[in-house]
């Protein structure tokens, strides 16, 4: 594991997630893939008619990533309110340029903390 995915994976793990978890921001719950557990991962993104659109930092080697490929099904909070959805992993997809179409903070966040850009699509039931 690169010594950049490492800091930025402890700072989410530790400090960005348990804060996501108490404040209104977008969260994402998959599946453990050992655990069978919900996890949740502070995420940012936009919805576009009935999907969710975001870009995964470190692509696969995030662990949401690996959960989502073992379980596609997930749920997302936005504000307040929970919606299932399937998460589908686009990687024929442009991230820096659907960087462009999302939030500008968290773009930039993620372009410059990020190792392996993977686009992922959550369309909502």
């Amino acid at each position: 594991m690169s010594l950049k995915r490492t800091v930025v994976h402890t700072a989410q793990r530790w400090l960005v997630n348990p804060l996501g978890r108490k404040l209104p921001v977008t969260m994402l719950e998959t599946t453990g893939r050992k655990s069978g557990l919900p996890r949740h991962t502070a995420i940012g993104g936009r919805r576009v008619g009935d999907a969710f659109w975001l870009v995964s930092e470190h692509g696969e080697h995030s662990d949401y990533v690996k959960n989502i490929k073992a379980n596609p099904k997930v749920r997302l909070r936005v504000r307040d309110t929970w919606r299932d959805g399937t998460a589908v992993l686009l990687p024929d997809d442009d991230p820096i340029a659907r960087l462009r179409q999302l939030p500008g903070g968290n773009s930039a966040a993620v372009r410059l903390l990020g190792t392996d850009l993977l686009t992922i699509r959550i369309d909502l039931a």
